[in-house]
């Protein structure tokens, strides 16, 4: 049986939502202080984040960004006409499409993931607050 929530639960989810609101904002802002928009920002991410052995796929792609497999598509051509990325089609089967970042891609993504890495930085401290305030015993 679930626990019935308190004031400060929703307190907490509050602080919470606001936190990654906030970050999420600061992000796209400095995506286009970059000359990219957000969804370049996460796509380039999501390409140079790949563990896979190959490139990723567009399906890979899709998978990471929660989109449909065709406007996964439609965000890579736009960021290859940005000179972003590139794609090819694999060597083992043509039907896939894989995609990697360009040089300027690589530039772009490199400064914004270090300011990235900083601000999350700083909001650890918040985010290990409301942890410990859910796991506290008298929050039972």
């Amino acid at each position: 049986m679930a626990r019935e929530l308190t004031s400060e639960d929703y307190e907490n989810l509050l602080a919470f939502r606001t936190s990654l609101r906030r970050f999420l904002h600061w992000s796209q802002t400095q995506a286009r202080g970059v000359g990219m928009t957000p969804a370049h920002h996460q796509l380039l991410l999501a390409v140079k984040g790949h563990r896979g052995r190959k490139e990723p796929a567009i399906g890979d792609l899709a998978g990471y960004l929660l989109l449909r497999h065709h406007s996964t598509v439609e965000l890579v051509g736009r960021a290859e006409a940005a000179g972003l990325v590139e794609r090819w089609s694999d060597n083992d089967d043509g039907r896939v499409a894989r995609v990697r970042l360009t040089a300027e891609g690589e530039r772009r993504l490199d400064r914004l993931a270090s300011a990235h890495l900083d601000e999350l930085q700083q909001l650890a401290p918040v985010l290990d607050q409301l942890v410990a305030r859910w796991n506290s015993p008298d929050h039972a």
